[in-house]
């Protein structure tokens, strides 16, 4: 066990949408039983991209101890990918763009590297 960060859900305010499964490149999340869940601690590694898209607020990163995050089992994941994950400003997905989460006028939202620049600058 180490102390480290981690991503956790409460599953009072989680209402099962799954825009945090897809963002999960080393696929911990999944839904269950209609709810998100952390199905492996090990494929956590805590950097919380996940967070912003939850609609609800469910999704938070914490400090604890917990088992040490495993990168050789998380690059073997099978890759998921949803085609409605693209850039809210262009409407380019990641299979022609780096996208990136991120908050604009309150809602969670994608942003490509391309209109990332004209949204900082103008």
């Amino acid at each position: 066990m180490v102390k480290r960060t981690i991503v956790k859900i409460d599953e009072e305010k989680c209402n099962g949408c799954g825009k945090c499964v897809a963002p999960c490149a080393e696929g911990a999340i999944e839904i269950i039983d209609g709810k998100a869940k952390v199905v492996s601690e090990e494929l956590c590694d805590g950097m919380g991209y996940c967070i912003g898209l939850c609609p609800e607020g469910a999704l938070t990163v914490e400090e604890r101890d917990t088992v040490e995050f495993d990168e050789k089992k998380a690059e073997s994941q099978p890759r998921k990918t949803d085609i409605s994950i693209k850039c809210f400003n262009c409407n380019k997905g990641e299979d022609e763009v780096y996208l990136m989460p991120l908050r604009h006028k309150m809602k969670s939202e994608w942003v490509c590297t391309h209109c990332l620049p004209m949204l900082i600058h103008g």
